[in-house]
């Protein structure tokens, strides 16, 4: 009965004396206005995300990453078979694919080079389009990161009603990371958002258990077979399953324990069951061969977990080749110091470097009242304690990359900053309003180029790379953009270039040369060097750099000198 209680507050609605007495039916203009003025706002937040994710979509070359998810979805559409790119499941890959079919691309069945190889021989030398090709392939990906923007909306109003709603979608549609990551075809906003989803419908379980916890397991499966990084969130997400049938349920306590039991192993089960369909859509026979695969050997504890689990093998595989990564060492950048291995605050401090100031303060804050409010510390667990143990493990990670191995953090914080308005104090409104104001202007200031974003206390974009480096700041998405400044600018003048990227620099017109394989004294006339090779730049190629002047820069990730 108590949780019967406690589902009546949280839940918006009419107050009691309201419903007694109704509100007289004076300005009967007014209230069809303010009926719609929530969803206008919602169409409005995210109009703007959709033009800010598909401006980003048509302007910038692909990624370091994206090559190879849009050839491996080529690959599912022609070959129906798992063999490139097994490190990661295949449900991302197969949204990126019906972007990749309507495009329709040549694809070369008879060629046989690693992914990386397949992934240039796709988008370069087969006569595809690039520009189109990648266009349709991030699509997808643009509707699915709007679509759990209407998650976000839809949370944070059940628990505080719809101007919490208003400010959580608003946080969400402007987060510069998001709206990064959201428009190009990875795997990152999709594997946060069916997380951020399942604990939406967990929570609404606490109502209707039969019916959202099995779509809560299969929107946590959604995630697994996306992204292996969301492993770690699995037991929480089943605690919060068991939580939610015990807290609707009554009577009897081994009844409910029972139930809370079932409810635990529905979610894994459905979880399970979608990893096994996503394998299923794209074999239907299973074939998988580790033959020509660098699959490592896996011993110890990760190596029992790998054996314990109930995937396909060449899921299990894939964990293999991602413990295998973890031993690599990769190099990391921050706050100016290069560095081999990883530093466990390097996501706490990239968040803060690139995070608008205003909404910080309101995550901090939201938080806070999640706590604080009687009436929210239900739901706290769900909001706070699966993006705290994802961060947690992505925080022991070798590869310090970006905050993309963060992005659920934006996704659930802004929930809870739009429960900063169930705080019963005058300035609260003000306050929150204020703060999203401020980082519209930060988010909008940016545009387009939301991939190097920082806010303003570290410099803004433009200075990003002085403090980090890779999908923070450059990860070769300006190449075509540096072609149009070449081609504009600087008309037949000499170009030695250090491109760090994916993209073939001669496709976008850019003829130049490496600056590293001749003597300096031979480099004359345009330096452009990628700014994480800035970043990494030792030796030959720092001493280029330290004798040369900085002219221009391009999407504040590429910078030009003149020698």
């Amino acid at each position: 009965m108590m949780a019967h209680e406690q589902h009546s507050v949280l839940a918006p609605g009419p107050r009691d004396d309201e419903e007694r007495h109704p509100p007289r039916a004076t300005p009967a203009a007014g209230r069809p206005a303010r009926r719609w003025l929530v969803p206008l706002l919602v169409v409005v937040l995210l109009g703007q995300m959709a033009a800010a994710m598909v401006t980003a979509a048509v302007q910038q070359t692909p990624t370091i990453d994206e090559p190879i998810y849009v050839a491996t979805a080529a690959d599912y559409l022609h070959e129906h078979r798992v063999r490139l790119n097994p490190e990661h499941p295949p449900l991302g890959k197969l949204i990126v694919a019906a972007g990749v079919a309507v495009a329709d691309p040549h694809v070369d069945t008879a060629y046989r080079g690693d992914q990386t190889a397949y992934a240039r021989h796709l988008l370069y030398e087969s006569g595809n389009d690039t520009w189109r090709l990648m266009f349709w392939a991030r699509l997808p990906m643009i509707v699915l990161t709007l679509l759990f923007g209407l998650v976000v909306f839809a949370f944070a109003r059940e628990l505080a009603g719809a101007a919490a709603g208003s400010v959580a979608l608003a946080l969400y549609a402007l987060s510069p990371d998001v709206i990064a990551h959201g428009s190009l075809a990875t795997l990152d906003v999709p594997a946060a958002g069916f997380v951020l989803t399942s604990v939406w419908l967990l929570w609404r379980a606490r109502r209707r258990p039969r019916l959202y916890v099995p779509l809560g397991g299969l929107a946590l499966g959604a995630g697994l077979a996306t992204k292996m990084s969301v492993l770690p969130v699995v037991p929480v997400l089943m605690a919060l399953a068991a939580w939610s049938v015990w807290a609707a349920g009554s009577g009897d306590r081994r009844r409910a324990l029972r139930r809370a039991a079932a409810g635990a192993a529905v979610v894994a089960v459905a979880g399970v069951a979608v990893v096994w369909l996503s394998y299923l859509v794209v074999d239907p026979r299973l074939r998988w061969s580790a033959a020509g695969q660098q699959v490592p050997a896996v011993h110890g504890v990760k190596g029992l977990l790998v054996g314990l689990l109930p995937f396909p093998e060449s899921y299990l595989d894939g964990m293999r080749i991602q413990f295998g990564l973890e031993r690599y060492p990769w190099q990391g950048f921050l706050f100016g110091h290069l560095y081999t291995g990883s530093r466990w605050y390097y996501l706490p401090a990239a968040l803060l470097v690139k995070t608008p100031i205003g909404m910080l303060v309101l995550w901090a804050a939201g938080a806070a009242a999640v706590v604080a409010v009687r009436r929210l510390r239900p739901v706290a667990p769900y909001v706070l304690i699966p993006p705290a143990v994802l961060l947690a493990a992505a925080m022991t990670g070798s590869r310090d990359f970006g905050t993309r191995y963060a992005i659920f953090v934006p996704m659930f914080l802004a929930v809870a900053a739009g429960c900063v308005l169930a705080v019963r104090r005058r300035w609260a409104p003000l306050a929150t309003g204020t703060l999203v104001a401020f980082v519209a202007v930060s988010s909008l200031l940016t545009f387009p180029y939301y991939l190097p974003y920082s806010n303003e206390a570290f410099g803004g974009p433009a200075k990003t790379y002085l403090r980090l480096h890779d999908s923070n700041v450059d990860w070769g998405q300006d190449l075509g953009r540096l072609a149009d400044r070449l081609r504009e600018r600087y008309p037949g003048e000499r170009v030695w270039l250090v491109y760090k990227g994916s993209g073939v620099p001669s496709y976008y017109g850019i003829d130049a040369a490496d600056p590293r394989e001749v003597a300096p004294r031979q480099v004359r006339g345009l330096l452009v060097v990628s700014d994480t090779a800035i970043d990494k730049a030792r030796g030959r190629l720092r001493t280029l750099i330290d004798t040369s002047r900085p002219i221009d820069e391009v999407g504040h990730s590429i910078t030009i000198y003149r020698r």
